[in-house]
């Protein structure tokens, strides 16, 4: 996984303040494989409870996350009940545990 540790707990630490301690937090894409180089964060969010903001929470949570110089981030937000697509299977699929 290509994020330092304090990569690593502030994403985990700024999702889980918005959207609750029972959530799980895990990194997909290209920072998951340790040969590559460059490439945006992108965390997948997964909450046991329904969002009813999550569009906003995607907006927000990677505005806040942008703030790690250099870095882009792109949230994916899964919640209870929602409809997964193929790139949520996907996130699932390959995500590592942050």
């Amino acid at each position: 996984m290509r994020l330092s540790d304090e990569q690593r707990t502030l994403i985990k630490r700024l999702t889980l303040e918005r959207v609750g301690s029972d959530a799980r937090v895990q990194l997909f894409g290209s920072r998951t494989d340790d040969t590559r180089r460059g490439g945006d964060i992108d965390p997948l969010v997964e909450s046991p409870r329904a969002l009813p903001d999550r569009f906003a929470l995607e907006l927000r949570r990677g505005a806040r996350l942008e703030h790690m110089p250099g870095q882009r981030v792109d949230l994916l937000p899964i919640d209870a009940g929602q409809v997964l697509q193929p790139v949520h299977r996907a996130a699932q699929a390959t995500g590592l545990p942050l």
